[in-house]
C-alpha cells in the first residue's frame, strides 16, 4: 500500500517549523535564524519513503499582521489549513499557551483535517514541564495526536512521521523520487543570501530586505555557478549598513551565503552582490508582487 498527501507546518513565529522541515527531510530546505518571521514563504519538502510520500509545507509564523508584506505571510500560511490532508501545529515546551496559539486554534475549529500538536524544543525543559503544557493545550482543541519532539536534535522527529504516516490516505507519488523542494535554484539561492542577512544585521534591517536573483549561469565544464543577486532595502540608510565600511559587511554577507551555496549545490559558486533602494517596498503593492509577496495581478 503506497500512501500519499500534504502536511502543512503552522505555528506562531520562530517555534521552530523550519527547523523541523530541515530534520525530516535530513537536508536544509528551509532558512532558518533565531529571529522570528525568518520564513516568508510557503516552502515544500518532498519526503520520499518505500511505501508513501510526505509533502511538507513549512509555512510563514502566523502573528497579528499590520503591514501588507506581514499580510502576505500570514495569508500564505492560513491557506495551507484547507489544502493539507494533515496540520501539524508547532508548539513551545518552553511556553504555555501564547494568545497567537489561541487565535490559530480558533481558526482550526471548523477545520475538518487532523491536527497534530507537535510540542517542540523538549531539549530546553525537562521532561515533567512538558506535561502542563499537553494538559493546557488539550482542553483548547481535539488534536489527533500529541507529540512531544526536538526539532533541533531529532528526538522524537521519527515518531512524528510515523504518525503522520499512519494517519495519510493511500495515493499516487505526485512528484519524481528525486525531487526534493518545489523550489528554484533561484529561490534557494535568494533564501541563502537573505538569511545570512537576517543573521548578520541588526533592528529593521533584516524585515526590510528583499533579495532578487537576478542572473544564475551553470558552467557544468568548470563545476561552476554564477550568480548575481540584487538586496533590495527600504532606505538610503540601510544601503550604507549593509555594504559597510570598505564594503565589509557586504563581503561578509557574500563569503557566508557562498560557502553555503557550494555545499547545497555541489559545486563551486561566483557570487555577486549588490543593494539598491527600493523606497518602503514593504508598503509597495507592486513591489511585493515583483519579489514574490503578493499574489500576481
Amino acid at each position: 500500500m503506497f500512501k500519499s498527501g500534504f502536511i502543512g507546518i503552522i505555528g506562531r513565529p520562530n517555534v521552530g517549523k523550519s527547523t523541523l522541515l530541515n530534520s525530516i527531510m535530513g537536508e536544509k530546505i528551509a532558512i532558518t535564524t533565531h529571529k522570528p518571521q525568518t520564513t516568508r514563504n510557503k516552502i515544500m519538502g518532498i519526503r520520499n519513503m518505500d511505501n508513501g510520500q510526505l509533502i511538507f509545507l513549512d509555512t510563514p509564523g502566523i502573528h497579528k499582521a499590520s503591514t501588507p508584506l506581514n499580510q502576505y505571510m500570514v495569508t500564505a500560511a492560513m491557506n495551507t489549513f484547507r489544502s493539507a490532508d494533515v496540520l501539524l501545529l508547532i508548539v513551545e515546551a518552553s511556553a504555555g499557551v501564547h494568545h497567537d496559539d489561541d487565535a490559530i486554534i480558533h481558526s482550526l475549529k471548523n477545520i475538518r483535517v487532523p491536527v497534530i500538536l507537535t510540542i517542540n524544543k523538549i531539549d530546553l525543559v525537562q521532561r515533567k514541564a512538558v506535561l502542563p503544557v499537553i494538559d493546557a493545550f488539550q482542553k483548547l482543541f481535539s488534536f489527533v495526536d500529541i507529540i512531544p519532539i526536538s526539532a533541533l536534535t531529532g528526538d522524537g522527529t521519527s515518531i512524528l512521521v510515523e504518525h503522520i504516516w499512519a494517519l495519510l490516505p493511500e495515493g499516487p507519488r505526485y512528484f519524481p523520487e528525486d525531487m526534493m523542494t518545489d523550489r528554484t535554484e533561484r529561490f534557494i539561492a535568494a533564501e541563502i543570501i537573505r538569511e545570512k542577512i537576517t543573521l548578520l544585521a541588526h533592528q529593521e534591517i533584516p524585515y526590510s530586505t528583499a533579495v532578487m536573483v537576478d542572473s544564475f549561469k551553470e558552467d557544468e565544464e568548470k563545476n561552476l555557478i554564477r550568480i548575481q543577486a540584487t538586496i533590495n532595502v527600504a532606505k538610503d540608510s540601510q544601503k550604507g549598513i549593509l555594504i559597510g565600511k570598505k564594503g565589509s559587511m557586504l563581503k561578509e554577507i557574500g563569503k557566508r551565503s557562498r560557502v553555503e551555496m557550494e555545499k547545497f549545490f555541489a559545486s563551486r559558486i561566483y557570487l555577486e552582490l549588490f543593494v539598491r533602494v527600493q523606497r518602503d517596498w514593504t508598503h509597495d503593492p507592486k513591489m511585493l508582487r515583483e519579489f514574490g509577496y503578493a499574489d500576481k495581478a
